[in-house]
């Protein structure tokens, strides 16, 4: 098992080696730069410890590289959390926190995408969809005005110029929904959320989840192939993470540790010593300066991420930060700040109920539909009711060591009310400093009006395609996943 990684030795002898490499180094010597990232990703790696899935490809790039335990997304669904990685600020401060905001606005002025950074100090930029055609462009899903023209010079960096190196994104689509079917049952020994109800349902779409990560592994190790076929490896750092967390109950689009907790593997030969692990709290907002630094190229100052390996970093942040918007027809706004232990939420719509209606959630999550059944039966426990209540609380507390399912609300405790008021503190402040425009109005009621109009359409064109009725029961529904799952025939 990988030791705990010398963070002295490794800030010490990066910082002699940026100072020397900013003054030798040549356009030819220059590390390339490589992202790989999975659509939907929790933690559930074997080199994370987790039983029940094969990833020997991912595994092996930990084994030659720094698999960080504690790094975070500042959003729980893709465009505002790809918004806020590919600029290194948070979705908040610019404008592009709802998911695939109707009304996308230029970014505010100093701010820029790396790749224009990238791009300024002479790499050749790519945006990949991966194997098994490096040369069909990427997922772009940003929530600001940008021309993918400008942003990348094209989708393989085989086409890059002699001696050029490259800062490319390799965006692969698993384990986002629909999932793989997987050909066996889930394993016994994978560990699923204990917030879940323990049905065959659940197991089957677990599985599929599964099934669909062993997917991505295959790409990975195609990708690591090929840097290996090309003589790239030791002069590529590769940046392996997902773009937030899992898409299950109470995972994409929360801010529980499963929509937020995501893997990060960091492999840079001959700078990172293999097979490290860090247990600093990092957030993805920290890859752009990262990436920067790697390369030589000056962070600028406006960002608000921070270079993971600059020697005032080593301690890395005392809390991350992270917000959701509205995603579709779900409408709300939630703030919340994690530290090491602890894990603060405020609901800014307490009014809403955590099932309030998510179009996209009901064609896709067979999960919410059991839950549906098994509320109206009278069978889901303390946590999973609450889900069902017609009100949230407007703040939560979790004690994440004693309870890393965040399923005991302790912000009524008065034994915790100290620990509440410190993280509602850091919270307000943080909002405060980094200028959260989640409290602007998106649009007026006839932009919501037609927003809602377009999520009905979009709903009932996914129920037609599974030939259901729109308006079918929850009951019906689930016989319908049970048939779709194996389960039932």
């Amino acid at each position: 098992m990988p030791t705990l990684f010398d963070r002295s030795r490794l800030f010490a002898a990066f910082a002699i080696f940026a100072a020397f490499y900013a003054e030798t180094a040549g356009a030819a010597e220059r590390p390339n730069v490589l992202w790989i990232v999975a659509d939907d990703l929790g933690p559930e790696l074997g080199c994370h410890g987790y039983a029940g899935v094969a990833t020997p490809q991912i595994d092996r790039l930990a084994a030659g590289g720094v698999r960080f335990t504690r790094a975070f997304a500042t959003a729980p669904v893709c465009s505002p959390s790809r918004s806020a990685f590919i600029t290194g600020m948070y979705q908040t401060a610019i404008g592009a926190h709802h998911h695939r905001t109707e009304i996308p606005r230029p970014l505010p002025v100093p701010v820029k995408p790396v790749t224009d950074l990238f791009h300024a100090a002479g790499y050749r930029t790519c945006n990949s969809a991966g194997p098994p055609n490096f040369e069909k462009p990427g997922k772009i899903d940003y929530n600001f005005v940008h021309d993918p023209k400008q942003l990348f010079d094209g989708a393989d960096w085989r086409n890059r110029a002699e001696n050029q190196p490259f800062f490319a994104q390799i965006q692969i689509n698993e384990p986002h929904r629909p999932f793989v079917k997987s050909d066996k049952p889930c394993p016994a020994e994978a560990k699923i959320p204990a917030f879940y109800p323990d049905h065959p349902v659940t197991r089957a779409d677990w599985a599929n989840y599964l099934a669909s990560i062993e997917v991505l592994d295959t790409k990975v190790g195609e990708i690591l192939d090929r840097l290996d076929a090309e003589g790239l490896t030791d002069n590529t750092v590769v940046f392996f993470f997902g773009d937030h967390g899992r898409p299950h109950v109470r995972g994409k689009q929360w801010l529980y540790e499963g929509g937020l907790h995501i893997p990060l593997i960091v492999r840079w030969p001959g700078k990172l010593a293999p097979g490290g692990v860090d247990e600093r709290l990092v957030s993805m907002i920290d890859l752009a300066p990262a990436s920067l630094a790697a390369a030589g190229i000056a962070v600028p100052a406006w960002m608000q991420g921070r270079d993971l390996f600059a020697a005032d970093f080593a301690n890395g942040r005392d809390a991350v930060y992270a917000a959701r918007d509205r995603c579709g027809d779900a409408l709300d706004r939630i703030r919340c700040v994690r530290t090491e232990r602890w894990k603060y939420i405020r609901n800014f719509e307490p009014e809403r109920s955590y099932s309030q209606v998510s179009s996209y959630k009901k064609l896709q999550y067979p999960v919410l539909t059991l839950m549906a059944v098994m509320h109206a039966q009278g069978r889901l426990d303390g946590a999973q009711e609450a889900w069902f209540a017609e009100t949230r609380p407007s703040e939560e507390l979790y004690d994440l060591d004693a309870d890393p399912d965040e399923r005991h609300n302790l912000a009524s405790d008065p034994a915790h009310a100290e620990t509440l008021a410190e993280l509602r503190g850091k919270l307000e402040t943080w909002l405060a400093e980094t200028g959260d425009q989640g409290a602007e109005p998106e649009g007026d009621a006839a932009f919501f009006e037609e927003l809602l109009a377009n999520s009905r359409r979009y709903y009932e064109n996914g129920m037609k395609r599974k030939n259901l009725a729109p308006d079918i029961s929850d009951r019906d529904y689930l016989e319908w996943w049970e048939r779709e799952l194996g389960i039932k025939e």
